[in-house]
């Protein structure tokens, strides 16, 4: 793990934004997790890959040195009680973001873990708990209990999952309570004319494989134009072949079991709807709950297309024949609903500019290229993250230091 930068001294802040002792509190996480990479690396690798696990480490570490700067350039207020469901993956980087940080403005923190991890996460709480003593609580109550007892008191409300669940929660806060959510997007992945194929292939692989297809910012759909089809597709399974099998601990391992049971029943049935499709892949072994990488080539995508979620190494290629069309398709219904990022390589000039409208755009790179733990991100897409106020929604890329100086009603600034 390469080092990360010098810690920003407390000085440089002002008196009245952050408190001393918890900038050091912070501090002395970060320098927990440089200092004792191992232990928290076996611990992630419970639920991740090898690599998937040190990308996380590196990017908390990433987050926690610029946790000051955030903070000085947002200045939220004061934050008296802060509640967050948290995730049933990155569970270390999510604790950084959602509850180390603002704990550098907020007053009491508590939080309630995803039933599929746990135990891990539990595991980690006391292990950086011992470092940071800050007033940060794990809850393990149910959803009924946690929503009664933390909840409905807290001034903020942070929850990482399912549209329909934060639809559910939202509806049950009181007007002057702030509510992030947090959700995922299609993610499209666009190979236009122009496009450096072999890079593209390698850069689909990099992202889509990325701890075996269980991450959010995987795309769900990647359009090729029609000229490019064939070679990209050719690209991609080369690069596919060489890929490695293993355990979670394997350093060498490109890919490994399928940790969340419903992403691999999910994705088993979606090979199964469209096995005529699948030109490279395709094998499932429920037993071990692997999922080889795996290429599907369908039809052109259109408003009504269904594009489900993959939380698996699936690569769901459908080609395309003209921009204007592809940009009306990925700017309309349930694209718009679900607009979070999308990566465009080659030249579209008309698409990266309609893209941008509704979502974060790299172009020639992925999104991992621009995952910054102190910066907004997402997109405008309702079902991919809103922020509410308890009187409009609105769906923007999150940060929570940003949202809170910019829309918690009657936050003390």
């Amino acid at each position: 793990m390469s080092s990360a930068p010098a810690w920003p001294t407390v000085a440089a802040e002002p008196e009245d934004r952050v408190d001393g002792r918890r900038a050091a509190a912070v501090h002395r996480v970060r320098d927990f997790l440089v200092d004792n990479a191992d232990t928290v690396h076996a611990l992630l690798c419970e639920i991740s890959t090898h690599r998937a696990a040190r990308y996380e480490i590196e990017s908390t570490v990433a987050t926690l040195d610029g946790a000051l700067d955030e903070v000085a350039t947002h200045r939220p207020g004061r934050v008296p009680r802060l509640a967050a469901f948290m995730p049933s993956n990155v569970i270390l980087y999510s604790y950084a973001l959602y509850l180390l940080v603002p704990a550098l403005y907020t007053e009491r923190l508590v939080f309630r873990p995803s039933s599929r991890v746990k135990d891990q996460m539990c595991r980690l709480h006391a292990l950086l708990a011992e470092q940071h003593r800050l007033p940060i609580t794990l809850s393990t109550a149910s959803q009924r209990e946690f929503l009664q007892d933390h909840v409905g008191p807290a001034d903020v409300v942070v929850f990482t999952g399912a549209y329909a669940n934060a639809e559910q929660i939202r509806a049950r806060l009181s007007p002057g309570q702030l509510f992030l959510f947090l959700g995922s997007g299609v993610n499209p992945f666009v190979v236009a004319p122009g496009a450096d194929v072999e890079r593209a292939a390698r850069d689909a692989l990099a992202i889509r494989v990325l701890n075996t297809g269980q991450d959010c910012l995987g795309p769900d759909l990647f359009s090729v134009h029609e000229s490019l089809l064939d070679p990209f597709v050719e690209a991609l399974v080369g690069e596919l072949k060489g890929l490695r099998y293993g355990p979670y601990t394997d350093p060498d391992a490109d890919f490994g079991p399928i940790f969340y049971e419903n992403a691999l029943e999910d994705g088993a049935q979606f090979l199964a709807r469209n096995r005529g499709g699948i030109v490279h892949g395709g094998h499932v072994d429920f037993r071990a709950r692997r999922l080889d990488p795996t290429v599907v080539v369908g039809d052109e995508v259109t408003p009504r297309t269904h594009v489900p979620e993959f939380f698996a190494p699936i690569f769901n290629v459908a080609s395309y024949r003209d921009e204007d069309a592809l940009a009306a398709t990925l700017t309309t219904g349930t694209f718009t609903e679900r607009a979070l990022g999308s990566s465009v390589y080659g030249h579209a000039p008309a698409l990266v500019q309609a893209l941008r409208r509704r979502t974060t755009v790299t172009l020639d790179t992925t999104l991992l290229s621009i995952d910054d733990g102190n910066a907004p991100f997402g997109g405008y897409g309702r079902m991919a993250n809103y922020i509410s106020d308890g009187q409009e929604v609105r769906a923007e890329p999150v940060l929570v230091s940003k949202a809170v100086a910019a829309y918690r009603p009657g936050g003390d600034r």
